[in-house]
């Protein structure tokens, strides 16, 4: 018995590495990431195994499963009014083309994917993940999400609309980014309300990661007076910064970026705020501190 589980735990840990990707992609967190692998090798540990043909594909589908159960029990999506569950959720019925075409198309559009994923409904996510990012096919996926193959289908399709929207919404140059991102922290140092809402989108959102809630951030913040008030008097200790060709601002103690403030913007107001405080995800951005 001890050496059918070396010999299990072996398997495993070939598969670990990817099965941590996919869990971080629809997670976005390292933590609960690690979480959900370690159930998904307490499944496999307890399973009749030799009863399955691929495991890799079989683990795959468990670390999934899991990981929907998590984004679930999160409770509303950020970017949605309504839960992804609800039986008066409107599958769209436009975009059924076969999305083959489309794949790997998060790929294309950097770390900025980790802030939009999370404007994605938990079902969304999960088929957009596994179909866009790790070639999972689209009935295994419907299988999972106890949906039909089309639903399927309109749940990838809405994500990936989303995924453009936001990294194609109404770009501005970067020396106006830059100008906008600085006087948002200095109206924020100066305790400056009125100037703050001049520069917060009505419809402005303030997100933190896990790990940014657990150093005392807000998790979620909405409308422009709310998140004028959050950064009110605050904000002395964040530096300009480039993060990924983008204007944006971190928390650098030391020179070494901790915590990281993405900000998205539209029609030159500021439309989202992500504070992110994940090491590993701090660690894949690419951060020039106090240049333009």
């Amino acid at each position: 018995m001890a050496d059918y589980q070396t010999t299990l735990a072996e398997v495993f840990e070939v598969h670990r590495s990817r099965l941590r990707r996919i869990a971080y992609r629809m997670l976005g967190s390292t933590m609960d990431a690690d979480d959900a692998v370690q159930e998904a090798w307490l499944h496999l540990s307890r399973s009749d195994s030799e009863a399955v043909e691929n495991i890799g594909a079989w683990l795959t589908t468990v670390v999934s499963r899991i990981c929907l159960d998590m984004l679930r029990s999160r409770g509303r999506n950020l970017g949605e009014p309504w839960s992804e569950d609800s039986p008066n959720h409107p599958l769209q019925t436009e975009g059924l083309q076969d999305p083959e075409d489309e794949a790997l198309l998060a790929e294309s559009v950097g770390t900025a994917l980790m802030v939009v994923l999370d404007r994605l409904t938990p079902g969304e996510r999960v088929s957009f993940v596994l179909h866009d990012l790790f070639g999972v096919s689209f009935p295994e996926i419907a299988r999972l999400l106890q949906r039909s193959e089309g639903a399927t289908r309109q749940l990838a399709s809405r994500a990936r609309r989303t995924v453009r929207g936001a990294v194609s919404e109404d770009p501005i140059d970067q020396v106006r980014q830059w100008d906008l991102v600085a006087a948002f922290l200095s109206a924020s140092r100066a305790g400056n309300f009125r100037a703050l809402l001049m520069l917060l989108d009505p419809e402005v959102v303030l997100r933190a990661d896990a790990q940014a809630v657990q150093m005392g951030a807000a998790g979620l913040v909405s409308g422009a007076p709310e998140v004028a008030q959050t950064f009110l008097g605050r904000a002395r200790g964040a530096a300009m910064a480039v993060i990924d060709g983008f204007a944006g601002a971190v928390w650098a103690p030391q020179g070494t970026p901790l915590v990281v403030f993405i900000f998205s913007m539209a029609q030159e107001k500021v439309s989202a705020i992500d504070v992110i405080a994940d090491r590993d995800h701090v660690q894949r951005l690419h951060v020039r501190i106090g240049t333009v």
